[in-house]
């Protein structure tokens, strides 16, 4: 990057252009909407919001239909949003970045729902320190963020990926692989972290806990549909924080029904949350949309993405895509395909005053 267009970007206060959400939607936009997500504690309650009609009301009072649906496998479902078969998707920030965005997909992180808090970690046979990782072949579900999370782990205890191979795994079956002793090391998230961590001889030798809020759990929505018809992102930002107050309020009912389709029960749904930093008010994800910190974690996340080559053959740096976000833009302001859009959830704060 050149120092001209450094000190543009730094001095830059870019103003987000987010006057779509004040909008109302055209006659002819679309009404009719999907999302999906996967299994993970901070994702749990789009199932909840589903199933018990939280996302039907909140989409009736806009004169729309979503429907959130479950998808096994998690990469798989940020392909399917990336393709156009779904309109948002729950992922990773570096997901978001590195699958719809590197590929031209203009998307919107409409809420910021939590960062992995000792949600993601990494598991070895036999051995309680990281260092005895060297020399051995790591399971994980390759270009996501738990390739990022060993990286970081790597770094800051003095090794390097050359140090380890990996192999690419499906969240789906990483813990059968370790269960039948076909892996002595993975990378991998609740719930299935905890399965693998109760079973003989496994030991969890880092966390995200060590990184706090590197890894942010969104839901990511296609900037285009959005502008089409700003109610879409009305309804699902309704619905979320109507899910997020039951858990503010320890809902057992709704940590229950949550934890059974977490394949688990109340006492280690809770375990999972205790590992979550949920955003459960929207002024906690205010905080975070406006902070300078969100800026330098995508800087720092869009570096790793272009230095493990994950934002395409095309990209000659890491500011190859823009991120733009409250507090300005990082990469290329022309290309723009990945916006941190605060005003969804300013709306809903100024009308449940």
């Amino acid at each position: 990057m050149s120092p001209a267009r450094l000190a543009a970007i730094v001095l830059s206060t870019v103003a987000l252009a987010f006057c779509c959400s004040a909008q109302a939607a055209t006659p002819s936009a679309k009404k009719n909407f999907n999302v999906c997500w996967s299994i993970y504690a901070g994702w749990m309650p789009w199932g909840y919001a589903e199933s018990h009609g939280i996302l039907e009301k909140w989409a009736h009072k806009y004169g729309i239909t979503i429907h959130a649906k479950q998808v096994n496998d998690y990469i798989q479902s940020v392909n399917q949003y990336t393709s156009g078969g779904v309109d948002g998707c729950a992922m990773t920030n570096m997901d978001a970045l590195t699958l719809p965005a590197s590929s031209g997909v203009d998307s919107t992180a409409l809420i910021v729902g939590d960062y992995s808090n000792g949600n993601d970690g990494i598991v070895l046979r036999n051995a309680k320190r990281l260092s005895d990782i060297k020399g051995r072949k790591v399971n994980l579900v390759q270009f996501s963020v738990s390739e990022y999370l060993l990286a970081r782990a790597l770094s800051l205890n003095g090794m390097t990926e050359r140090d380890i191979s990996t192999e690419n795994t499906s969240d789906a079956n990483i813990t059968g692989l370790f269960s039948g002793n076909s892996s002595d090391a993975l990378v991998t998230w609740n719930p299935q972290l905890s399965t693998v961590a109760e079973m003989k001889d496994a030991n969890v030798v880092f966390t995200s806990k060590q990184i706090p809020g590197e890894i942010l759990d969104l839901m990511v929505v296609n900037t285009d549909t959005l502008k089409q018809n700003p109610d879409f992102g009305r309804a699902l930002v309704g619905a979320w924080y109507e899910v997020m107050g039951k858990i503010a309020k320890h809902d057992k009912g709704a940590l229950s029904a949550m934890a059974a389709d977490a394949g688990t029960d109340l006492s280690g749904f809770q375990h999972q949350l205790d590992n979550t930093h949920l955003y459960t008010t929207p002024k906690d994800a205010l905080t975070l949309y406006h902070s300078k910190q969100l800026l330098k974690t995508m800087q720092s996340i869009a570096q790793f993405s272009f230095d493990h080559g994950l934002l395409g053959e095309a990209a000659l740096s890491a500011d190859t895509i823009g991120i733009q976000t409250p507090q300005g833009t990082f990469g290329d302001p022309d290309n723009v395909q990945l916006r941190f859009d605060p005003s969804f959830t300013e709306q809903y704060l100024e009308s449940s005053k």
